[in-house]
């Protein structure tokens, strides 16, 4: 899978307004993930539940008639848990995300082993990513906050499709910086994420400052820097190991 090489790691929790993964009560875990299909899961799946029990999440199928009942009244307390194969020729390395109930990425994990063989070595990639989730301690907003607005559900032909794409256009813009695509999340009027856009892994956090059309930034790396808008395009104050800063530019397309 391709990945982004510009920054040390990814960035390790997202946050998007109070909506942590240790907010939510219930983890969704598929049968198998799109990455690791065929008979090749790895027993990933059960090293993940196994994990989150212990950390006091209820763990749910697919089956949702099996849900308690507050899950089935509202998914939107439920987070669904995927598994992307990063894997180089070196090492098995995967990232462990999860998504709302609108396929929002909430949180987005990396996990890393030097263990060559295949199902040690995932299996030993993906406790890596396991340990960085915290204890889930739910939230009693979580769900009300999220709830798919039922006006939405009830547009129908060219109003729907009209309200569908200007909320795509709010929603993600493309960006380019001679080495991948990104897409420019806009989580509210005061921040955004830049995402690789093949694999939908967080890459940069902007949060805005008194100065207009200026953001203190949060790298892969957890350090803080400056980023701005020059023209259409994103400018990021990247720091370098001797202390100076490289500019990076991100072209609008």
């Amino acid at each position: 899978m391709k990945t982004i090489v510009t920054f040390l790691a990814f960035i390790l929790t997202i946050v998007v307004k109070s909506q942590i993964v240790s907010d939510y009560k219930y983890i969704l875990i598929p049968t198998e993930f799109n990455d690791f299909k065929d008979n090749k899961s790895y027993g990933l799946a059960s090293v993940i539940q196994s994990s989150l029990a212990g950390k006091k999440y209820a763990i749910l199928s697919e089956t949702k008639s099996s849900w308690p009942s507050d899950a089935r009244t509202n998914p939107c307390k439920v987070l669904t848990a995927d598994v992307l194969n990063d894997k180089n020729m070196f090492r098995n390395k995967l990232i462990l995300q999860f998504k709302d109930c609108n396929n929002k990425l909430v949180a987005a994990e990396k996990g890393t082993s030097m263990i060559k063989e295949f199902e040690p070595g995932f299996r030993d990639a993906v406790k890596q990513a396991l340990a960085k989730i915290p204890v889930s301690t739910p939230s009693a907003d979580i769900g009300n906050m999220q709830e798919i607005p039922r006006q939405e559900t009830m547009a129908t032909g060219e109003e729907s499709k009209t309200k569908a794409a200007a909320a795509n256009s709010k929603a993600a813009k493309t960006f380019r910086n001679g080495i991948g695509t990104f897409q420019k999340i806009q989580i509210d009027d005061k921040q955004f994420i830049l995402v690789d856009g093949v694999s939908s892994v967080p890459f940069a956090t902007f949060k805005m400052t008194t100065k207009p059309d200026v953001f203190r930034v949060k790298l892969s790396s957890e350090e803080w820097t400056i980023g701005y808008f020059e023209d259409e395009n994103i400018v990021i104050e990247t720091p370098k190991s001797d202390g100076e800063y490289s500019k990076e530019i991100f072209v609008s397309n």
